[in-house]
């Protein structure tokens, strides 16, 4: 049997399946959802910011089967993506699942009720790109979003600053903690939020793309 919280790995009709089994106790978990199309260093960096500064005992990188905001031209099948986010997983603390997929759920705050029923003991952090603060009002039911998990909110290259003066945050002000309280965020009642004031980090899937188009050629 593997370890208590470790990745299970099993081929289902030639489809990469990680399951991720009931963690023993409670335990604080990150979810940071994407396309992972594909996955890259910037991913990396935010799940290890997120386990040094809220104190994580494991992180996902729950790659979505699909995004309603983006269009599905140039989205790489799922089994690519879910396979990039394995390579910077190590397996343990940081793993890669298909969770959603096998939920059925499209939207986050789906999603988020989803999870709490199947892992009841279990206090997660939700974690995004201060890009994701920025739109979003343009989820569906976002207040909800909101209220379900705390959130933890990265910095991102000419986004924070935008991401901060946008609605999200306005409305969110009142509920918005202390960089420091991140040790803390997993116990936190939602709304919750933090900022956490970490180095940028420059990668992205789409300049990814571009130069491994550009080799191609």
């Amino acid at each position: 049997m593997p370890p208590a919280g470790s990745l299970v790995f099993f081929k289902k009709e030639g489809l990469a399946v990680f399951l991720i089994p009931p963690l023993p106790g409670r335990r604080r978990i990150g979810i940071l959802g994407g396309s992972f199309n594909p996955a890259h260093e910037g991913h990396l960096h935010i799940a290890r910011q997120a386990m040094i500064h809220a104190r994580l005992d494991q992180l996902w990188l729950m790659v979505s089967p699909g995004n309603p905001l983006k269009a599905p031209a140039g989205m790489a099948p799922f089994a690519a993506r879910l396979a990039s986010a394995r390579k910077i997983a190590d397996g343990r603390r940081i793993v890669a699942t298909d969770i959603e997929k096998r939920l059925g759920t499209i939207y986050t705050v789906d999603t988020m009720a989803a999870l709490r029923r199947r892992y009841p003991g279990q206090q997660f952090v939700w974690l995004m790109g201060a890009d994701n603060l920025a739109q979003l009002p343009r989820w569906g039911r976002w207040m909800r979003i909101a209220a379900a998990m705390p959130i933890l909110v990265l910095p991102r290259p000419g986004q924070t600053r935008r991401a901060l003066s946008g609605q999200a945050a306005h409305r969110l002000a009142r509920h918005r903690l202390p960089a420091r309280a991140g040790v803390c965020l997993a116990t936190a009642a939602p709304p919750a939020w933090i900022l956490l004031p970490v180095r940028e980090n420059a990668s992205s899937a789409t300049a990814l793309r571009q130069r491994l188009a550009a080799e191609i050629l």
